[in-house]
């Protein structure tokens, strides 16, 4: 059987191998490459490498057998989602979203159907932006994540242009990220910057910080600012300097200063009384630092996004929170 497919720009850039084996599931590896070597797989009528990139408009000529070139008849798991989104900013390359305590981003063992990213998909979707039968192996994702029972901003790409260029600008540090967060006690200096190690352990689902360094252990760096004292409790802002697992729950609770409503890296006991069962910790503050070319999202350099309330700063600053 002979198909073709003609390459869109959301799957330009990437491998003709990577590209096919995300396209058609049944296709075999050993089958594709060996289709690759006696020209049974053609990029744009000719002779082509496994590892050839793709751009936007090229035509792949297929002759392989009708069982590895069947496509499912789609069905979406994203549609069994809520359609609740709480939208910071979107335009056409992406979306800036205020995801609540206790909303997964990705799926994970327990919970498969509504997480944000299958509410983002379903919204895109809905509305007309995000067809998957239209797309051969693009699917809109989420750039940054942030824990279960943590609130705030999170990006969700809508092209993959985006997400690459994003992508790229996260691990560049070019993104900057500010947190809100309440802890026990009162840090022994107004702003510092701490400095770690930490090592995650899977098996715990868990990480584990120290002040020397430690075989497999990373790097951390945390940067806090005291905005409010009452009490036995501070308001701090996070500037997260270094992106770990748990990294400011950990961080914060190795020099003594668990956040509020954190039973994982605190205790139970210090937090009864409070009303918190989930840490008081919210993502509120975003900002696009880029130093080195953004392409087609140059226009987001500069610009700064924050959260208009974060219910326990308010609920601090009101003096509502008690021990």
């Amino acid at each position: 059987m002979k198909t073709t497919l003609t390459v869109k720009e959301n799957d330009a850039g990437q491998r003709l191998d990577k590209f096919l084996t995300k396209t058609y599931r049944q296709l075999p590896p050993a089958m594709l490459y060996k289709a690759i070597r006696k020209k049974d797989i053609r990029l744009n009528g000719k002779r082509c490498d496994s590892a050839d990139r793709l751009q936007t408009g090229d035509v792949i000529s297929l002759f392989l057998p009708d069982d590895v070139l069947e496509v499912a008849t789609p069905t979406y798991d994203f549609m069994r989602a809520s359609r609740q989104l709480d939208i910071v900013y979107e335009d056409e390359h992406l979306l800036l979203l205020n995801k609540k305590p206790g909303l997964l981003v990705h799926p994970d063992d327990r919970e498969f159907g509504d997480t944000l990213i299958a509410r983002v998909q379903r919204y895109l979707y809905e509305k007309g932006t995000y067809d998957p039968a239209n797309e051969q192996s693009f699917a809109p994702a989420l750039v940054n994540r942030i824990d279960r029972n943590t609130a705030g901003i999170v990006i969700a790409a809508k092209t993959a242009v985006a997400l690459r260029v994003l992508n790229d600008k996260l691990k560049q540090r070019e993104i900057e990220k500010y947190y809100l967060c309440i802890v026990h006690g009162r840090m022994p200096r107004q702003e510092d910057t701490l400095e770690g190690y930490l090592e995650k352990n899977e098996a715990q689902n868990r990480v584990y910080v120290s002040d020397t360094p430690r075989p497999g252990a990373r790097t951390i760096r945390t940067r806090y600012r005291v905005l409010e004292e009452r009490g036995d409790l501070s308001l701090l802002e996070i500037h997260l300097l270094t992106g770990r697992t748990h990294q400011i729950r950990a961080h914060l609770a190795s020099i003594g200063h668990p956040l509020l409503g954190d039973g994982k890296y605190g205790t139970n006991a210090l937090n009864k009384g409070t009303g918190f069962d989930k840490q008081a910790l919210c993502s509120y503050r975003l900002r696009f630092a880029f130093t080195t070319p953004a392409e087609e999202l140059e226009y987001l350099n500069g610009r700064e996004f924050t959260l208009p309330d974060v219910w326990f700063a308010t609920q601090f600053r009101e003096g509502k929170i008690h021990k």
